[in-house]
């Protein structure tokens, strides 16, 4: 099978002691391809760098709602620069997030609107960051008429928001949090959505599945996020496999047909990472 995890930090410091053998892991347990978004600029260069590095990786930059504080509109144009090069799958991690104590709501709504300007006019899809805030956000969405889509990452809001922004291009983020037996609103979500608007995630290093609580999230347990899944909606592993990357797929298409480090899926046999150029080569 081959896995596309959609939403994973893998360029953070958590990651600096074994990269690269996390990377091969994924790599034998079929995790073909990863999406990184990002949350800072000053973060950015480190992301693109290692994608760059990494065939496997889609870079996302991007300026996330928790952090306006450390953000800019210096850094927007910026932002406009690494896209005009051509080198970015995605915009992200980028959104609105009413659940962290006293928001900033109008330094957030700048940083949104302004972001998603860029990818408009880039023609590149979202990764929304989204908490306590799904209304609002598909609203600026509409108001802006962003035709491109993307992932709403970790969705954890209502069954009719999810429809709200499945009607408007875009596709929802299962993460481990459907592991977990006791969650059953999100499972109930889960059950309950089209197929054809899921994908999945780790949000590595956060965000750990039952089996791991208390430990570093990563990307090579993004299976365990498949089989959750598989059990809550009574369906085959093989095809939601299948599906789910296709989805993925569907979201990051012109990255695809555009990114030089998005090669054609490789087998490669577990723990061994591939040679330079294929999978995860340097």
């Amino acid at each position: 099978m081959e896995l596309f995890d959609t939403h994973c930090h893998i360029d953070v410091a958590d990651f600096d002691a074994d990269r690269e053998e996390v990377l091969a892991r994924c790599q034998g347990l079929g995790v073909r391809h990863i999406a990184v978004p990002g949350y800072i600029a000053s973060a950015w260069p480190k992301l693109l760098e290692l994608c760059r590095t990494h065939p496997g990786l889609l870079p996302a930059p991007g300026l996330h709602p928790m952090y306006t504080a450390e953000h800019s509109p210096r850094q927007l144009r910026e932002l406009e620069r690494l896209v005009a090069e051509g080198a970015v799958a995605a915009i992200g991690e980028i959104g609105l997030d009413y659940y962290i104590e006293d928001p900033d709501i109008e330094a957030q709504q700048y940083y949104l609107e302004a972001q998603v300007v860029i990818a408009k006019a880039a023609g590149l899809p979202l990764l929304l960051h989204i908490r306590k805030a799904h209304d609002p956000l598909t609203a600026t969405l509409r108001r802006l008429r962003f035709p491109h889509g993307g992932i709403a990452h970790a969705f954890n809001g209502s069954l009719q928001q999810a429809q709200r922004l499945i009607e408007i291009g875009f596709k929802l983020g299962g993460c481990a949090t459907v592991t977990n037996p006791g969650a059953t609103r999100i499972r109930a979500l889960f059950r309950e959505l089209p197929l054809d608007s899921l994908v999945l995630e780790t949000d590595a290093p956060d965000i750990p599945g039952i089996r791991h609580r208390g430990e570093r999230n990563s990307p090579e347990y993004l299976p365990e996020v498949l089989a959750a899944l598989a059990e809550v909606r009574g369906e085959a592993m093989e095809t939601l496999a299948e599906r789910t990357t296709a989805n993925a797929w569907a979201v990051f298409r012109r990255s695809r047909e555009n990114l030089p480090q998005v090669p054609p899926p490789r087998e490669v046999s577990s723990g061994t990472p591939g040679p330079p150029g294929a999978g995860w080569g340097n």
